[in-house]
């Protein structure tokens, strides 16, 4: 395979991965824009399936997942973050925490993918030169707390260019969380990606945001060093389930072929990721994660590989926390996720 389709490829698997984060329902057929918008923005996040709105600590680019997480222990740290995924795609990422003493604790946030260099050719396959193709997002957060509950909202404007060829987008969130007083449980809600492209693509019409309902929950029972996560993702529709008409089901004994049918339960399990951390002490965690819907959507007709599952660590070095995760999304490959972040405010105290 030539680096070019290699690329081409690779393009198109993160592609289907943003839209297995999201469901590809006939009735939409996949045209919603701005999916990116959707890919893990953190190591912890990619390592906890992908999709976690109520994991509460230090971690600032937890914001991405939702800004009802922001809370005193990521008041000025610095987060940023790196996806390898295949060929020249690159994501990165960054995200830093303040708090103010009458508008709230703010965040803010910024994603950028980029997809490499690709070669255009005209009708009769003649070279033009080559384009590239990114996308990025800023956002910026800011959340309130009054006793054990949380609400906050994030302001996203999306842009996405295509050989000179720009789309642009406003978007929100809005997300609230409860903490109990004593206990390590929360529960986290977020409304995600509600917005409006503002410039669709030239000659094309405007296409509708990736609107992500999302309820979970966190707990760590009392004398067990781990913490459960299950979260329900796009809860604002029943049936996610895409089922390729281009793809042949088995055949019966009269050597018929048996279409295959969506099932309830199928319907159910694609809206579940379930995440595990392991506390092994405050400076080293392992995380592992499973979203159903990546397997079921990123799997190959005769083998799913490691598609869905996730595995990561967390290691604090004196004033540095470091994240890494490898997360499975198709047979051929995978990717890894790198964060490291850090507290500023200590670099900029006087002495006394």
């Amino acid at each position: 395979m030539t680096p070019l389709r290699r690329r081409i490829s690779a393009f198109a698997l993160v592609g289907l991965l943003a839209t297995a984060a999201r469901p590809v329902a006939a009735q939409i057929g996949g045209q919603q824009a701005f999916s990116f918008l959707n890919l893990p923005g953190s190591a912890k996040l990619a390592g906890l399936g992908g999709v976690n709105v109520s994991s509460r600590d230090a971690d600032g680019t937890m914001l991405f997942g939702n800004p009802a997480l922001l809370n005193a222990e990521m008041d000025g740290r610095l987060a940023l973050g790196y996806v390898d995924y295949l060929a020249d795609i690159k994501q990165s990422t960054a995200a830093y925490v303040f708090n103010t003493a009458h508008a709230g604790r703010f965040g803010v946030g910024l994603s950028y993918l980029n997809y490499g260099r690709f070669e255009q050719v005209d009708a009769a396959g003649n070279s033009l030169g080559e384009f590239s193709v990114n996308e990025y997002a800023l956002s910026a957060s800011d959340s309130y707390t009054s006793g054990s509950f949380t609400l906050a909202g994030t302001l996203k404007l999306a842009v996405s260019g295509i050989s000179g060829n720009h789309s642009v987008a406003t978007l929100a969130d809005v997300g609230g969380l409860f903490k109990h007083p004593e206990q390590d449980f929360t529960v986290g809600l977020v409304v995600r990606n509600a917005g409006y492209q503002l410039k669709a693509y030239d000659g094309a019409g405007r296409e509708p945001m990736p609107l992500d309902v999302q309820l979970g929950t966190s707990f760590k029972p009392e004398h067990l060093p781990f913490r459960f996560s299950f979260t329900a993702h796009h809860l604002q529709q029943l049936d996610i389930v895409y089922l390729d008409p281009s793809q042949r089901g088995q055949l019966d004994e009269a050597n018929n072929e048996i279409e295959p049918k969506k099932t309830l339960g199928d319907k159910i399990a694609r809206h579940f990721v379930v995440g595990g951390e392991l506390l092994l002490s405050k400076n080293l965690n392992l995380r592992v994660g499973y979203n159903h819907l990546q397997r079921r959507e990123l799997r190959l007709e005769n083998t799913s590989g490691g598609a869905g599952f996730s595995f990561g660590a967390m290691l604090r070095i004196s004033e540095f926390q470091l994240d890494y995760t490898h997360a499975g999304y198709h047979a051929s490959g995978a990717a890894n996720y790198f964060t490291v972040s850090r507290n500023l405010s200590s670099l900029f105290k006087k002495e006394e």
